[in-house]
């Protein structure tokens, strides 16, 4: 009789260690590849909604949208009546639930409401759009525009409800064509913070660290759009930068203690160099790092 040949237990665990160290091997690059597409399918939103402003701007005699994000949380985007807002609409409506920071949402119907009620939502009328396909599951937005672009005004950035200018930079942006110098490419609109947040992004102009802290997304940047209408990925490079934007982006993590964030190495400090002359064109204070460019 022919004795039938088999594996021996040996050779059966030989074969698993093979196959398991195989997986080890491929199973980063396979996340990196996935992440890339995560991170491709996020820029596409952004130019779709870069697109929509520059829309906007076309059709409003040179106006840009209202930066702000409604702080109502009830859906709606009422047209200020006074303030430095008066008379435009928020480019959203109110999504943002009151204890968002320590991870609170509303209905996901009232979230569509406020996204339709917004004044972009007439050149974008795809509420998927308005999200990062990786930010914090259950909010249906995750972009937001910067302050230097008619969100919320800072020091040293406005005289009267018009931008303050910086020798030919205008810094508090009302009409598209008031960006100059620097150009479109270089001044950033939307950015994505992976998750819901009301007004608009805060950044210091006069003060040399964060207001807002730097959400850390798709590995160790995050995505930007500028009024040009290009978007990139936005690359960091401290380690404090990145410590702190990693926890920013965390759902149910209470962000405010995050905020007015101090650089500590060089690295950091450029980080938020880069950061500031993207949203307000020029620095208003004197570095004490000389800026990388």
């Amino acid at each position: 009789m022919c004795r039938q040949k088999a594996f021996t237990l040996i050779e059966l665990l030989v074969v698993i260690a093979i196959i398991a160290i195989l997986l080890a091997v491929l199973m980063p690059a396979l996340n990196r590849v996935k992440e890339q597409g995560k991170r491709a399918a996020c820029l596409g939103n952004l130019k779709q909604l870069q697109l929509a402003w520059m829309m906007y701007a076309d059709e409003n005699d040179d106006r840009i949208v209202n930066g702000e994000a409604s702080g109502s949380g009830n859906g709606s985007a009422t047209v200020p009546t006074s303030g430095i807002h008066a008379g435009e609409r928020w480019w959203v409506g109110g999504d943002c639930a009151s204890g968002y920071m320590a991870g609170d949402q509303l209905p996901e119907e009232t979230q569509h409401r406020a996204l339709r009620a917004g004044a972009l939502y007439p050149y974008c009328k795809n509420v998927k759009l308005y999200r990062c396909p990786t930010g914090v599951r259950g909010e249906n937005r995750t972009y937001t525009i910067t302050d230097a672009m008619n969100g919320l005004r800072r020091d040293g950035t406005y005289s009267g409800n018009v931008g303050a200018r910086n020798g030919r930079t205008v810094l508090w942006v009302k009409r598209r064509t008031e960006i100059s110098v620097p150009g479109p490419g270089q001044r950033i609109v939307f950015l994505d913070e992976g998750r819901i947040t009301p007004d608009s992004y805060a950044t210091h102009y006069l003060n040399e660290r964060w207001w807002d802290p730097p959400f850390v997304r798709h590995g160790d940047g995050t995505n930007v759009s500028f009024a040009d209408g290009h978007a990139d990925y936005w690359k960091y490079m401290g380690s404090k930068t990145l410590e702190t934007g990693k926890l920013a982006a965390v759902s149910g993590l209470n962000a405010s203690s995050l905020h007015q964030m101090q650089p500590v190495s060089e690295d950091d400090y450029q980080d938020l160099y880069k950061m500031q002359k993207a949203v307000w064109g020029k620095l208003g204070y004197s570095p004490s790092h000389v800026p990388r460019n």
